[in-house]
């Protein structure tokens, strides 16, 4: 059974088709990686998946499970996590109490003793008790992947996790990747930084106006000529 399958996935804005077609199949323990220029459709289909856009056609299946249309409070259950590219905390309230908040849907019982596992995996435990508005922008995306860790989901889509990110705070987040990937879990990452995407991710689809126009291991789509001229806007000879 395929961790996410999504077929035919579109999604119109209007007189706009920003998702036209797309089917991806992703695996379990892979680290798929998806690319493409800004406006191509990338965010959108987190989006659908996640359930915060409703698709106008194609199916979504998580796990098995027809999810197509679902609130995002039900996919998650199912055992779906994401960041986004801007942290959404609770600036008000401390980086413990952030990842607390995670598990309100969930049971309480081991929230404490969760939430201290993810807080030293993530090199945060220093600032456990200060406020989320007082972390630096790398901590406060490390906060957040932490908020998604507290559900412990089977598939995780990262959106842009480590843009702008300090480079030890940035391998802080790809060592628990690839940890939580030798413990069974699998990823999905939006990047726009490709030696990122050469490093982590088996598999890249390249995504443009919408549509998928390529895919396969990164040194075989970066070749494509596609892919160039989705990135240079031009052929290149």
């Amino acid at each position: 059974m395929s961790v996410l399958e999504v077929h035919d996935l579109r999604r119109d804005f209007g007189g706009i088709q920003a998702v036209a077609g797309v089917s991806i199949t992703v695996e379990r323990q892979e680290i798929v990686g998806i690319i493409g220029p800004n406006g191509s459709g990338k965010s959108t289909v987190f989006n659908l998946v996640t359930g915060l856009d409703a698709p106008t056609g194609g199916t979504i299946r998580l796990l098995g499970r027809d999810v197509t249309g679902w609130a995002s409070h039900r996919i998650a259950r199912v055992g779906l996590g994401r960041t986004f590219q801007i942290p959404g905390l609770f600036t008000n309230m401390t980086v413990r109490q952030n990842l607390l908040t995670a598990t309100v849907q969930g049971s309480w019982k081991d929230a404490p003793s969760r939430a201290a596992q993810v807080l030293d995996a993530l090199d945060l435990v220093r600032v456990a008790d200060d406020l989320a508005a007082t972390l630096s922008g790398g901590q406060q995306h490390l906060l957040e992947f932490g908020r998604v860790l507290m559900h412990d989901p089977d598939l995780i889509l990262l959106d842009e996790v480590t843009a702008g990110v300090h480079p030890r705070l940035r391998e802080i987040i790809l060592g628990e990747v690839g940890r939580l990937r030798e413990q069974g879990r699998t990823f999905v990452v939006i990047e726009h930084d490709m030696e990122l995407v050469r490093t982590l991710c088996e598999r890249v689809i390249v995504m443009d106006a919408g549509e998928i126009v390529a895919q396969g291991p990164f040194e075989e789509v970066a070749r494509d000529q596609q892919v160039v001229e989705a990135y240079l806007g031009r052929s290149v000879e």
